[in-house]
């Protein structure tokens, strides 16, 4: 299975998770990624320019009903809700999910409705427990599930909680996240445990 829908949830330490995550990426990756950090509704996210230097992929401030395309990295606006539905970005104002607009389980609960087994969801650093419902939704639907080794995190939170509830989910370094994410996309087969042995 090919999954060509990446989504990634990150908090505190995100910043620069997501950084050595896009330094990791090949740039013919075939598949889209949207991206969610908690960052305060009044702020301006300079996230998408941070991401187009730290790796091939252009990264953007996601719009309303735009079309996904392989390729791109889709970053949550803030204050506003990312979601994906019938291969189109949604942008919506509803109501805050732990404590959080963007928040990361609406992001991956609407990725893996909509996309099924397609769909990689991704957990890196962070506080407290968004994102752990929405892992399970991804693994629930079929997709893929990653998580950052809470070993490195800058905030382990979000990686531990997110194995609670998917105990199955594979356990990447972010210098191993690249690689994974390609085989994922691919339908190649990816050891970590051999990637780290070479």
């Amino acid at each position: 299975m090919k999954h060509d829908l990446i989504v990634v949830g990150a908090s505190s330490g995100g910043v620069e998770a997501l950084s050595a995550l896009a330094s990791t990426l090949p740039p013919d990756l075939p598949a889209a990624i949207m991206v969610v950090l908690h960052i305060p509704p009044w702020s301006r996210s300079e996230l998408p320019k941070i991401l187009s230097r730290c790796g091939p992929l252009p990264a953007r401030s996601a719009q309303h009903d735009e079309l996904i395309q392989p390729g791109h990295i889709y970053v949550a606006p803030p204050d506003h809700h990312l979601l994906v539905e019938d291969g189109h970005t949604v942008l919506w104002r509803g109501p805050k999910e732990n404590r959080h607009r963007p928040a990361v389980n609406t992001l991956f609960r609407s990725a893996a409705v909509s996309h099924g087994p397609r769909v990689t969801g991704v957990i890196l650093t962070g506080a407290l427990d968004d994102g752990s419902a929405g892992l399970w939704w991804v693994r629930r639907y079929g997709g893929a599930t990653v998580v950052q080794d809470p070993d490195e995190a800058m905030m382990p939170d979000m990686p531990l909680s997110a194995l609670e509830y998917v105990d199955s989910a594979q356990v990447a370094r972010l210098s191993e996240m690249g690689s994974l994410l390609m085989a994922l996309a691919t339908g190649e087969e990816f050891d970590v445990c051999q990637q780290k042995r070479a």
